[in-house]
């Protein structure tokens, strides 16, 4: 009698924002984190717009389908837009969709250290940690995350993984700003 493989421990990135555009430093810590974290695959989970920001946001398909052509030649890393699937577009509603299905695996969720300093402002933030580790990754102007913000005080150490990796200089909102 054959015996059924069943997935275990499987090792998820979840890099989510609004990728307003999308560039080669979403790139660059993607292939980080993969490495770093021996993740087995990683998600670019791109959201229709961040409640925190009020900017000109491109259209989704717009942002999927440049998303798409950075990835192009990356079989580990794929895009979806999970907004509509499940009605939101907060962290961790996404967080809770993909543990529900892939319910073996491990999450990471990917930030900048700049989201830090909002971070206790994102819907249900305090639970994030039990869906997914958060991953820091350093940001110019912003030390790894280890600061005094209130998500660093309130949540456990245990709860971050602080990546130490050079910073990139490059940010869609810079971009934004030259286009």
């Amino acid at each position: 009698m054959q015996r059924s493989i069943i997935k275990k421990n499987i090792k998820i990135g979840i890099l989510g924002g609004s990728f307003n555009p999308p560039h080669n430093g979403h790139l660059y810590i993607s292939k980080f984190a993969l490495k770093k974290l021996k993740l087995h695959k990683l998600i670019w989970a791109i959201a229709k717009k961040n409640p925190l920001k009020k900017i000109k946001y491109l259209s989704i398909k717009k942002r999927v389908k440049l998303s798409k052509k950075i990835l192009k030649k990356e079989k580990k890393i794929s895009v979806i837009f999970f907004d509509k699937k499940i009605k939101s577009n907060n962290t961790y509603d996404l967080l809770k969709y993909i543990k529900k299905k892939e319910e073996k695996s491990k999450l990471y969720f990917i930030i900048g250290a700049d989201n830090l300093v909002k971070f206790h402002k994102w819907y249900k933030w305090k639970e994030i940690p039990k869906l997914s580790k958060i991953v820091v990754f350093p940001r110019k102007k912003y030390l790894d995350g280890k600061k005094n913000y209130i998500v660093s005080k309130t949540l456990k150490k245990s709860d971050f993984i602080y990546i130490d990796s050079k910073k990139i200089n490059i940010s869609s909102s810079l971009i934004r700003k030259i286009c």
